[in-house]
């Protein structure tokens, strides 16, 4: 330990003794490190906000039958194009086939105004639903109470509303009980969401639910419906799913060898497609953090062969009064593990700064991974133990 100890008060005085060079070799591990956590931390940002997006909409244990499915060609868009609309009496089909079937809810959603006495909103989300939708968990009620099934059955003019609409429409009013006018008609607010946050700059939480026989009769019937399923156990999604599909297809007398006119959307395929989209992105990411480590490393091996160099005398004379290789190289990797440890933790704290920095003025998200942060320390590390090692071995 006493040994130890000597040899880091040795370190730290050689180190003091030649600011230069050391600021210098800080100067690559700070850049390594730093590069490592900042893109890491917008990579997993992006990943988690698209994932939590997904899921708010789609649902983490549900899948949704949609008129037009996700299209990777322009030639699956046009045939999809030619799809019937999706109606209630499919979501009665699906319903009665299968076991694995837990809930079905048919939805139709479009953009309008919703106003309070002098406040108009422009492009809200209007949610159209069934009385199923309350066995789905993208909806809540923070404050008052969700829209009832009689209310649903009815088409009574009661609305849930989102966080966001409520805060810009009443303020600090409470905005239960009421009448807000949708597409100019009025409808009472009896619930109003939890808060969602945003998505890449845009709200989750500007919407209004309200019964979906009251929303046709605010925009019409011949609007595709879009069912979402979910099954009686998320362990069963995969036959769930399948169970659903037979049962539109047969509902829609479709032959064996015809194929689905209605498209299948699940988050899992969503994400999956979105992970192919940014996996360019995500390389070129990757590569600019290797040229970093490699301009660091490059930066860190010259500076320390060039401190190997200038040690000569001072290595030959510990060497002639007894001083062993092992002892010079621990002297050596000693002084670098200093540096390193140093540089290490800098670049942590300006890579986490500039992610939160980014996620700030822009509407890229970041997180910070623990593993980014020991990935980092550890790369310049390894980096700083090679390179002292090819110094002095060659000195040698």
């Amino acid at each position: 330990m006493q040994q130890i100890w000597e040899s880091v008060k040795l370190a730290l005085s050689s180190i003091w003794s030649n600011k230069l060079r050391s600021s210098l070799t800080l100067l690559g591990n700070i850049v390594a490190v730093s590069s490592i956590i900042a893109v890491v931390a917008l990579i997993q940002g992006v990943n988690g906000a698209v994932s939590d997006a997904i899921v708010s909409d789609l649902g983490a244990d549900s899948f949704t039958f949609r008129r037009v499915g996700i299209t990777r060609n322009e030639d699956g868009g046009d045939r999809q194009r030619n799809n019937p609309r999706v109606t209630l009496d499919d979501a009665r089909a699906i319903r009665r086939f299968g076991d694995t079937i837990g809930a079905v809810m048919a939805q139709a959603q479009q953009q309008s105004t919703v106003a309070y006495r002098t406040e108009e909103l422009q492009t809200i989300t209007i949610q159209g639903v069934t009385d199923a939708y309350l066995e789905f968990s993208i909806f809540d009620a923070e404050r008052g109470r969700m829209v009832s099934p009689v209310e649903i059955a009815r088409g009574r003019p009661v609305a849930l509303i989102g966080w966001q609409v409520a805060d810009r429409l009443f303020g600090t009013q409470d905005p239960l009980d009421k009448v807000i006018k949708v597409a100019g008609v009025p409808f009472r607010v009896v619930g109003v969401s939890a808060k969602k946050g945003a998505f890449f700059g845009n709200s989750l939480d500007e919407f209004v639910v309200i019964p979906l026989p009251r929303y046709q009769k605010l925009f019409g019937s011949r609007q595709s419906l879009a069912l979402m399923v979910k099954p009686r156990d998320p362990q069963l999604v995969t036959q769930a799913k399948d169970e659903a599909r037979t049962a539109l297809r047969v509902a829609r007398h479709l032959e064996p060898s015809e194929g689905d006119n209605f498209g299948i959307v699940a988050s899992d395929s969503v994400m999956g497609i979105f992970q192919q989209a940014t996996a360019g992105i995500a390389v070129v990411l990757v590569g600019v953090v290797g040229l970093s480590l490699l301009v660091g490393g490059i930066v860190i091996m010259n500076i320390m062969l060039m401190v190997v160099s200038e040690r000569t005398r001072e290595i030959g004379l510990r060497k002639a009064l007894g001083a062993k290789s092992r002892d010079i190289m621990s002297q050596v990797l000693t002084e670098s593990i200093t540096l390193s440890v140093s540089g290490g933790v800098i670049g942590v704290v300006l890579g986490a700064l500039f992610a939160r920095g980014l996620a700030a003025v822009t509407p890229l998200p970041a997180a910070i991974e623990p593993r980014s942060i020991i990935l980092g320390v550890a790369v310049t590390a390894v980096n700083c133990d090679v390179t002292d090692r090819r110094a002095v071995d060659a000195l040698f």
